[in-house]
């Protein structure tokens, strides 16, 4: 089983809404579907936040 299959399928628009409001919260714009093109500055926000 991959890493990223999810143990419950349904339970992913769940998830992904909690990752977006928590992404909000601490500043962070994320947007619907990649964002890998977010620099380090931008998503090194998240790790000081969270601690």
């Amino acid at each position: 089983m991959s890493k990223n299959n999810s143990v419950v399928p349904q339970a992913r628009a769940a998830l992904d809404r909690f990752k977006m409001e928590s992404a909000r919260e601490v500043g962070v714009n994320l947007k619907q579907g990649y964002n890998g093109d977010l620099t380090s500055k931008e998503a090194g926000s998240v790790g000081g936040q969270m601690v």
